[in-house]
């Protein structure tokens, strides 16, 4: 924005409706792309002003007609702007939701967004009937370490190891489970997979690795170039680090006959690609809100009958 339109701005926008209207406008015009917790400009709009102004997020319609100050409309012209150039909303307001769950993120890691939380919510059921029974779970390529949040909560016996090969996501990490309070319950470990683990066997493996083909990389819109392309990255056909972990977990997985250790991993939209490496996979596809091929489960024994270790 031009000081001249910056000015003309300050003097028309007066209510959070004109700066809503002003920011969905905005937001055509450069012809964002939307995906880290909104799906349209309007819900994204409408986030970014309340949050700024510290409103509730969920109660728009008094505050539709309020007036704003010369310094509050200012602030919004300047959220407005920077989330023009493409920078993705998480990273302007400093927090992602996963459903009731509130993460703190920044650009060291992706924005928190994965259909293995929906499955955790529900407890895993009915591939867990036993919540309370989960004494170990490991969360591979944790980012902000918001799966392994959900699983400490959501397994409240379950002592989680959540592993990043970035230094920089585990620093993040860190924020997020100090705020939860759950450090004497998460072990964050720098680990490029399973390479720190040592022996440890896990009831539960999840993981939202990188599964971004090479062509989507290049065809990624502003927004997602934005965050670190070490989190999205899954080489020619996505599948490149799937593939290590699929190798790799049935040495980590309990070996226990009636009830193995299982691993869950989100693949996006890799399920002909994954189907392509592993024709003879034994596994289950398990439904989420976008479908039935996003996420797969494979217990130990599925992975590798043949497992000696």
């Amino acid at each position: 924005m031009s000081g001249l339109q910056d000015k003309d701005a300050l003097a028309r926008l007066k209510t959070v409706r004109d700066v809503l209207r002003y920011a969905v406008s905005t937001f055509g015009a450069h012809q964002l792309s939307f995906g880290h917790g909104s799906n349209n400009p309007w819900d994204e709009a409408v986030y970014l002003i309340l949050s700024l102004l510290h409103l509730p997020l969920s109660d728009l319609e008094p505050y539709l007609d309020a007036r704003l100050t010369r310094a509050e409309v200012q602030g919004a012209l300047e959220v407005i702007a920077r989330r023009a150039t493409g920078v993705p909303a998480a990273y302007l307001t400093h927090e992602a939701w996963l459903g009731e769950y509130r993460f703190y993120v920044d650009e060291r890691v992706i924005v928190p967004r994965s259909f293995i939380a929906e499955l955790l919510f529900e407890g895993l059921a009915p591939w867990v009937v036993n919540p309370s029974g989960v004494g170990r779970v490991l969360d591979l390529c944790t980012g902000s370490g918001c799966l392994a949040i959900i699983a400490a909560e959501v397994f409240p016996n379950a002592q989680v190891d959540a592993v990043d090969v970035s230094p920089e996501a585990l620093e993040v990490a860190r924020v997020n489970v100090d705020r939860y309070e759950l450090e004497d319950r998460i072990n964050l470990i720098h680990s490029d997979l399973f390479d720190a683990v040592g022996a440890t066997r896990y009831d539960l493996i999840l993981s939202n690795p990188p599964y971004v083909n090479s062509a989507a990389m290049a065809a990624l819109p502003p927004e997602y170039r934005h965050e670190p392309a070490l989190a999205l990255a899954g080489g020619p056909d996505g599948l490149d680090v799937v593939a290590r972990i699929m190798e790799r977990a049935p040495a980590h997985l309990a070996r226990r006959i009636r009830n193995p250790g299982q691993l869950i991993v989100e693949i996006g939209h890799e399920r002909a690609a994954f189907e392509a490496r592993y024709p003879q996979f034994g596994g289950t596809w398990l439904s989420t809100s976008a479908g039935d091929d996003m996420v797969f489960r494979a217990t130990r024994t599925e992975l590798s009958v043949h497992d000696q270790s």
